[in-house]
């Protein structure tokens, strides 16, 4: 009887966290790995190009961010090619008097 409550346990426990029957749930799984599958082929995509894509994708994000930083950085240095040698030129000027 303690053996038939844990397995019965274990079964709801199993259910609640899938969400139906393991059995339905292996089911569904199948034919949606079928669906995705036929269209992965009629696309030619491979798991492989699946993966590299989203690897693709978070490196365009980091470099977009980077690329900001060195368009700021670039903005900065422009700027500076001016306003350096002006801020010398005017303090240069002033400590004569």
């Amino acid at each position: 009887m303690a053996g038939t409550d844990f397995q019965e346990n274990t079964l709801s426990a199993l259910t609640r966290f899938l969400g139906d029957s393991p059995l339905r749930i292996l089911l569904k799984l199948l034919v949606v790995s079928f669906l995705v599958g036929l269209v992965m082929s009629a696309f030619g995509w491979s798991p492989y190009d699946v993966v590299i894509g989203i690897r693709n994708f978070f490196l365009d994000i980091w470099n977009l961010g980077f690329r900001a930083i060195d368009r700021v950085l670039g903005y900065i240095l422009l700027g500076a090619a001016i306003v350096i040698p002006a801020f010398l030129l005017i303090r240069i000027a002033n400590y004569r008097k």
